[in-house]
């Protein structure tokens, strides 16, 4: 008995530490330009700036960009429109709900929720909707280099 508890402690304490990424699209359905555009704008969706640090005057010393750490709340129904993370790489994380995300390389909608991180890299175009009753609030941490690149 004792041994089974310990053994189940320890995985779940393992879980615990290791991050957890968001659904990624399955290996079988990447596919390039699956998705195309779209022309939806924002709806329904708040982007606060909760801090930024200028990276030129870090020893990184990456010239006009910044590290910035933003809350993004998407009402039932809302969208973050088409965007492109060739410029800026960002980690999101998903704090409440779920929410759909559409990936130019993915054949199905991926779904993303609490408690997930889902990683941006330069290869990604993607928008996300949130199909469902609640408001999804994430938290993104990215590196933006276009001063005027409000995401929105």
């Amino acid at each position: 008995m004792f041994a089974r508890t310990l053994i189940a402690s320890t995985l779940i304490v393992a879980g615990l530490s290791a991050p957890a990424f968001a659904g990624e699209c399955p290996a079988d359905k990447m596919k390039a330009d699956a998705v195309k555009p779209v022309t939806h704008g924002p709806k329904g969706v708040t982007d606060k700036v909760l801090a930024a640090i200028d990276l030129s005057k870090e020893k990184v010393s990456l010239n006009g960009h910044m590290m910035r750490v933003r809350k993004l709340e998407i009402q039932p129904g809302g969208i973050v429109p088409w965007h492109s993370h060739a410029e800026r790489p960002a980690l999101i994380y998903v704090v409440t709900g779920e929410i759909v995300e559409n990936a130019s390389n993915c054949a199905v909608p991926i779904i993303h929720k609490a408690g997930e991180v889902a990683r941006e890299t330069h290869a990604t175009s993607h928008w996300w909707q949130n199909n469902g009753k609640a408001t999804v609030v994430l938290l993104s941490f990215d590196i933006q280099s276009d001063p005027n690149d409000n995401h929105m």
